[in-house]
């Protein structure tokens, strides 16, 4: 879930002055029953001058981060959903004073749904193409497509999604979140720990693991990132099945490995 982009306002106002126009901010809300019950994570970051750096000039000071979340985050979320336990993170990848396509441009934002589930299954908005593996809007897509197959490989679930979550500067996920649909043997949040446990989801993890500094993405450029059969297209695999169903405490599993059954994989975000 996006927050209001609040700090528009406070740049526009003048009520931050050093805030530029360039932004961008994620909220990570834990739901109970289906409905909203706290807000486990906030990211915000935002372009801003370089009056508010500190002494090392490479992220901003302590004052302006609390500033930051006195003025932009405190006014948009409901006190209610914020408790001891909240994260924040502002600016957590450290300075940020050019922003706009000046920063942040490239061969990206092409055929965003044909490579990935055609619709089928949501997708977190950021493109493959033109990104190298250190970007989690690829990476991490691969690394929960992988995930979600090895779930569904090992008869654990008859459908699944995996939602992978992330805040620059921060290597480990701030959320995941696995749906299978109404089909798992096991409860939702004890599958999120098996995962965490036998996955390794870190951006360097992920380029580890699957194998992603190799020259492989070539074959991307047609028929689609999901449902190949290539040996190059690691995250198609489902070497983890046995171990998934292992911590479970579910046994050997007849599954040959390689499911007929619907496999969902979702998506990845990193702000």
């Amino acid at each position: 879930m996006h927050s209001p982009a609040a700090w528009p306002k406070c740049a526009k106002k003048g009520i931050l002055k050093y805030l530029g126009p360039d932004g961008k901010s994620q909220v990570t809300v834990e739901y109970r029953e289906g409905k909203p019950y706290r807000v486990d994570t906030i990211v915000v970051s935002s372009q801003h001058t370089e009056d508010i750096l500190d002494r090392t000039g490479k992220k901003i000071t302590k004052a302006a981060v609390e500033e930051i979340i006195d003025k932009v985050i405190l006014p948009v979320i409901p006190a209610k959903m914020l408790d001891k336990n909240t994260k924040y993170y502002v600016n957590p990848t450290g300075k940020f004073v050019i922003g706009g396509p000046q920063s942040d441009t490239g061969v990206t934002g092409r055929k965003i749904i044909v490579d990935t589930y055609g619709g089928m299954a949501a997708h977190g908005g950021g493109a493959f193409s033109g990104k190298d593996p250190t970007k989690v809007d690829r990476s991490a897509c691969y690394m929960a497509r992988y995930i979600a197959k090895n779930i569904v490989a090992a008869n654990i679930a008859d459908k699944c999604t995996v939602q992978l979550a992330y805040a620059i500067g921060v290597a480990e996920p701030v959320s995941i979140m696995i749906d299978t649909h109404g089909t798992s043997l096991a409860d939702e949040e004890t599958l999120v720990q098996a995962v965490r446990k036998n996955f390794q989801l870190t951006p360097h993890g992920i380029i580890e693991h699957l194998k992603l500094r190799r020259p492989i993405f070539r074959a991307t450029a047609a028929y689609g990132h999901f449902g190949r059969t290539e040996d190059s297209f690691t995250w198609e695999k489902t070497d983890k099945a046995a171990a998934l169903r292992k911590e479970l405490g579910l046994g050997s599993s007849s599954s040959n490995g390689h499911s007929s059954r619907l496999e969902l994989a979702g998506t990845a975000r990193g702000r």
